[in-house]
């Protein structure tokens, strides 16, 4: 893969049956710097293609190529383990020291240190979904994936939440899904439409 990319998507086909293909000859190319949304109804397979992507789906045929990847979920309650503290699961998947940059982060996604002691049943959905967005932030992705990731938020963190991953653009890519227009606009340098483009 061209050393520029971070994820490169050719001619893939995928179907849970065959005379209905969620995509057809799908391309897609995205580099470091880049943020392109996935936009369209339910049930045109936005959240499928980030499952192919982060490899828990296979493609019926063509290729994806893709660098070091994070996730954040839509739904933050999956997304964790019930039985252990946020931080705890942090050090998971963060095998080096991050305290510095948990410090200068906290407060960009509001969140108190103390929060993340707790485990998921003690926190809102608000709350676990910035914590989702931290995890994957310390994680230094060169490709973010990015489910629906203010759904869980008032309007005015929403925002921030977003205008902090914007600023991530210099050191990774950005795939974005979301059912809010207005903010794809605001934010995308593209976006597809899957209700059109999915199945050609």
């Amino acid at each position: 893969m061209n050393k520029d990319l971070v994820l490169n998507i050719n001619n893939l086909i995928f179907y849970y049956k065959k005379e209905n293909p969620i995509y057809k000859d799908f391309s897609l190319k995205l580099k470091k710097g880049e943020l392109v949304t996935i936009f369209g109804k339910s049930g045109t397979g936005k959240t499928t293609l980030f499952e192919l992507i982060y490899g828990n789906l296979k493609p019926i045929s063509g290729t994806i190529e893709k660098s070091n990847i994070a996730m954040i979920f839509q739904d933050p309650f999956n997304s964790f383990h019930p039985t252990y503290s946020i931080l705890e699961q942090i050090k998971d998947v963060v095998k080096r020291d991050f305290y510095k940059e948990l410090d200068e982060l906290l407060p960009k996604l509001s969140l108190q240190k103390e929060l993340l002691d707790k485990k998921t049943y003690q926190l809102s959905g608000g709350q676990l979904q910035r914590c989702s967005i931290l995890r994957a932030l310390l994680m230094k992705p060169d490709l973010l994936l990015v489910d629906e990731p203010t759904s869980a938020l008032d309007n005015i963190i929403a925002y921030d939440v977003m205008k902090l991953l914007i600023t991530l653009l210099d050191k990774c890519a950005i795939l974005l899904i979301t059912h809010d227009l207005d903010m794809a606009k605001w934010c995308s340098d593209k976006i597809i439409r899957l209700e059109e483009n999915a199945k050609k």
